[in-house]
């Protein structure tokens, strides 16, 4: 087995290490004033909900790039409040996720989740593109999330905006089933000191400190973090999931005037994840599960330059680099890539808006060779995007009715050129209710897994002692998925005390993966030993519909009583398409996610600034992952002692010691366990 040179091509972290290094220096040097006020109003409300009235008018991006507020969006958006995260006791991005309607969350280890989003869920969620701060974190090298490494200051996180259903409009590619945008707070809103200590049975400890403040028309911070986590339940007690991790990072935010403004961020992050894989090679022992630490490391830094000229007009352009360096058991992944983003919006006299951009991304890959069954050709490899996208919004009826009609234009190395057209309608009878409805084609762009990809997974011993492997090999011919969505929706506040969203869908797919037998077993002399092989390849054999759709009502039931739920419904079909080759993997797509999701959330506010969460959920089974249904409940409690220290308590999967929620890991299935924490935070 071939180990990697850990050090190769490591100045790209450094560089992003020393940037950070001499923001927290310039940092360390700025006078402190007006921090201190503005760190005790930040504590003091950092927990006020916004009332039902505000929720409607909050301010949005993701569906259009450009901020507008929730009421005007015809797509079905639920945005994750700081408040309700803070609320939660989450204390990682996918956990925070499971209070989204229509977003199935699954843990699968200590240190790996499953994430998708109306169906097709799977550890890398492939048909979901995530953003954070607009900075796509989409892997082009198996198509997907890898979630561990997506982190931040959870303190930081202004909010989380949520769509479910096609995004490639505006976003592009990948973004089929939804887009999750993870955005955090503007340096100006995280001034002064703020430091957090937790600890708990699985959550053994975790500090985290950041530093903000302002000069002049500068505003910065900086922060830095670390954690360790103890394993989950496993019946055959291997406990490979350990899971320790550092990070650190920085923002600066600069209005030169009221016209321009820039934003500068980073993050560096270094891991050391427990796993376990399975790990083929032509030698004895032809395969072994090895169980060991995924070293993950790299970093990001981006720079956005705004220039608003007057309402509904203004130019965008934002960069990014991000390097990732993933060292696995079985394979390498060493990367680096470089995005650049163009919008501009503009007004036409006839009641039309327009949006328009290009954008070009390339990420260069290096996959050397740790086990002789797994391998990427050629290597290193350079992915690239190009896109462009224009979108009119024509206002039918002055505030009441809109029609916005849309499409992206979309060219990879692995695709020709191939549009993403879109048509959504908004009906706004008063200024608190809004109907919606839209029709998309969307698609999930190929990646190195099935274009560069060969995998063996050894079969057994067959009769004359050959080794007997089957491989999936490059598919040159692999091409996009597809999906026609249509989708309907209304948003209203019914009273000013009961806010309801409620979204259906109905989708197509076609031209899905598959995993497909292409031949014969043969016998195969290169690579040596001599084996006998059953020749496969991933290819496009499914095809198959979904339904469905949530409804999510808030209630505030009283001045210190507050009630939000969701339940969220789906309808799988996935079968072969006509002359499918496919080995029967359908079942195993569609029993990967829930048919139905309840969550119910209740958030009393108690005088002496006592506040207590509960929150109940029900996920049915997944019969595709061997998983049952279950029910679990969190509670958090919290009390802010002063303006400037808070202390809570928080009780997580309390209902049952330990379950399972999802398959992927070799052996038995790992279970989340029981758990409690107690965080103290100060801030000034």
């Amino acid at each position: 087995m071939k180990i990697s040179n850990r050090s190769a091509n490591a100045w790209p972290a450094r560089l992003l290490i020393l940037t950070a290094l001499l923001a927290v220096l310039w940092i360390s040097s700025a006078p402190a004033h007006c921090a201190d006020t503005a760190a005790e109003k930040d504590q003091t409300n950092s927990l006020k909900e916004l009332s039902l009235a505000e929720l409607g008018n909050l301010q949005v991006t993701t569906a259009t790039k450009e901020p507008e507020a929730i009421w005007k969006t015809p797509a079905a958006i639920y945005v994750i409040t700081h408040e309700a995260i803070i609320r939660s006791g989450a204390t990682s991005i996918p956990e925070a996720l499971r209070l989204a309607p229509g977003v199935e969350v699954a843990r699968i280890d200590n240190d790996k989740w499953s994430i998708g989003i109306r169906g097709f869920g799977s550890r890398l969620c492939r048909s979901v593109l995530v953003l954070i701060d607009g900075r796509t974190v989409y892997t082009t090298l198996l198509a997907g999330t890898y979630w561990e490494v997506q982190d931040t200051v959870m303190q930081d996180i202004d909010r989380i905006e949520v769509i479910r259903g096609p995004g490639g409009t505006i976003w592009g590619p990948n973004a089929v089933n939804g887009v999750i945008n993870v955005i955090t707070k503007p340096a100006s809103e995280t001034q002064g000191t703020y430091a957090e200590v937790l600890g708990g049975n699985v959550e053994q400890g975790s500090v985290t400190i950041r530093q903000g403040g302002n000069r002049g028309s500068v505003d910065y911070r900086a922060y830095a973090k670390g954690f360790n986590r103890a394993a989950q339940f496993h019946s055959d007690d291997r406990e490979f999931d350990h899971w320790r991790a550092m990070q650190g990072g920085f923002r600066i935010d600069w209005a030169e005037s009221q016209r321009d403004g820039y934003t500068l961020q980073g993050d560096i992050y270094d891991q050391r994840a427990g796993e376990s894989v399975v790990a083929t090679t032509y030698a004895p022992p032809y395969q072994q599960v090895l169980d060991g630490n995924a070293l993950l490391s790299g970093g990001n830094i981006l720079g956005r330059w705004k220039r608003t000229t007057s309402e509904g007009q203004d130019i965008q352009v934002q960069a990014f680099y991000d390097r990732t360096n993933r060292y696995e058991p079985n394979f390498d992944d060493l990367r680096n890539t470089y995005d650049i983003d163009f919008l501009q919006r503009f007004r036409l006299p006839w009641r039309q808006e327009v949006s328009w951009g290009l954008g070009a991304r390339a990420s260069r890959g290096d996959n050397p060779v740790v086990v002789s069954g797994l391998t990427f050709e050629p290597d290193p490899r350079t992915d690239t995007l190009l896109s462009g996208f224009l979108q009119d919004e024509i206002s039918v009826v002055d505030h009441r009715l809109s029609l916005s009609l849309g499409t992206k234009l979309l060219k990879t190395n692995f695709t020709d050129l191939r549009p993403e057209p879109s048509a959504r309608l908004l009906y706004t009878p008063t200024d608190k209710q809004t109907l919606w409805a839209a029709a998309t084609h969307a698609l999930r762009t190929p990646s190195d897994s099935e274009e560069n990809f060969s995998l063996a997974g050894f079969i057994g011993i067959a009769p004359g002692g050959l080794p007997y492997f089957a491989r999936f090999n490059p598919n040159k011919n692999f091409v996009p998925e597809q999906l026609n969505g249509y989708e309907v929706g209304y948003r209203g506040l019914l009273h000013e005390q009961l806010y309801l969203d409620i979204a259906g869908f109905f989708n197509h797919y076609s031209s899905l993966f598959s995993e497909d037998i292409i031949g014969a077993p043969y016998i195969e002399t290169n690579p040596a030993p001599t084996h006998i092989l059953l020749p496969a390849e991933f290819g496009n054999g499914l095809m198959g519909t979904t339904e469905g759709g949530e409804i999510a009502p808030e209630w505030q039931v009283a001045s210190f009583w507050r009630l939000r739920a969701s339940y969220s419904f789906l309808e799988m079909h996935i079968k072969r398409a006509p002359g499918s080759l496919d080995v029967g993997s359908a079942p195993g797509i569609q029993g990967s996610s829930p048919q139905h999701q309840v969550l119910t959330q209740s958030g009393f506010d108690f005088p002496k600034a006592v506040s207590l969460d509960l929150l109940y959920r029900y996920v049915s089974a997944l019969p595709g992952q061997g998983v049952r249904a279950y029910s679990s409940a969190d509670v958090s409690l919290a009390w802010s002692m002063t303006p400037h220290f808070r202390f809570s308590v928080a009780g997580q999967n309390l209902l049952q010691p330990h379950h399972a929620e999802f398959g992927g890991d070799p052996g038995p299935l790992v279970q989340i366990k029981r758990s409690a924490y107690a965080e103290l935070t100060w801030q000034k």
